[in-house]
């Protein structure tokens, strides 16, 4: 069972992501992850040089694009990117990439709209590239929406890096079945029940490309709130610290075998310091014995 923790992107005065991280790092969770928003009315980091200065400051934790949208950067240089991230953090990079989200951001910063199947064929294109530029001498890639030329990407990784995709649609799901190593959904877009046909969806697609399906990490993005009361919030895990693990623990029933958790509401040094000490030692227990379903 592997835990994450968000980092916010926030650049609001006193947000520190790379003392989240250091204690993130220090609390035992498995690695830290960051959104990718871009534009907004709020003070935010870029994503990308953010984790790039959490991996220099932290030395054991994973760090994981929690989603990358493909449409605001080259693939092939993300693939580039990627390499020396890697290289530099020791190994620690999830190269997660999705399609892309918010259609107003893309217009806000003079980036063509993708249509929604531009969306699904360009994601696919972007992990062909990225793999084939880690693996082949000279690679050449005639995608439909993104292409590569003969082109030389040196050095190689010296691993293979995995790669998650933050998908939801019939499309993007059969994708991430036939290709990516890990889906990492989120709880406020895909509740539980709508996961499980998600996930079903996925096995069958994994199935079909020849692939075992248990070998996709399923990493549920949840809110998480402990507190003395359930809230009646859709999107959010709150409660004590046994309501809480019982939830989580009916997420895994359903597939799910790694949390990416985003704690919410004040307090935010305190719940961290909470779901370390009084959720995770319990959940790792609980499911370390057990045989984890796919679907």
């Amino acid at each position: 069972m592997r835990c994450g923790l968000n980092v916010s992107t926030s650049a609001a005065p006193g947000d520190d992501p790379v003392a989240r991280a250091r204690e993130a790092e220090r609390l035992g969770f498995d690695f830290v992850s960051a959104s990718d928003h871009p534009c907004t009315a709020y003070p935010t980091m870029e994503t990308w040089t953010m984790l790039s200065w959490i991996a220099a400051a932290t030395s054991r934790i994973t760090i994981a694009t929690r989603v990358l949208g493909v449409p605001y950067r080259n693939p092939a240089m993300v693939a580039k990117m990627a390499e020396t991230f890697d290289r530099l953090s020791g190994g620690r990079l999830i190269l997660g990439l999705g399609g892309g989200y918010s259609d107003e951001e893309f217009r806000a910063f003079g980036i063509p709209v993708p249509t929604p199947r531009d969306k699904v064929d360009g994601l696919e294109d972007a992990i062909r590239i990225a793999r084939g530029l880690w693996s082949e001498p000279v690679f050449t890639h005639a995608g439909r929406v993104h292409h590569v030329d003969a082109a030389d990407l040196e050095p190689k990784p010296e691993r293979d890096i995995p790669i998650w995709l933050g998908t939801f649609g019939p499309r993007a799901l059969d994708l991430t079945g036939r290709l990516a190593d890990g889906w990492i959904p989120s709880l406020g877009f895909a509740p539980s029940e709508t996961a499980r046909v998600m996930l079903e969806r996925i096995a069958a697609a994994a199935e079909d490309a020849g692939r075992d399906p248990a070998g996709i990490t399923r990493a549920y993005n949840v809110g998480v709130r402990i507190s003395e009361q359930v809230e009646d919030d859709p999107g959010l895990v709150s409660g004590p610290p046994d309501a809480v693990i019982e939830r989580l623990l009916g997420f895994v029933e359903i597939g799910f075998n790694a949390f990416n958790f985003m704690p919410a509401g004040p307090g935010m040094t305190e719940q961290v310091e909470r779901l370390a000490h009084e959720v995770l030692p319990t959940l790792r227990e609980e499911t370390a014995a057990s045989t984890l379903p796919f679907a």
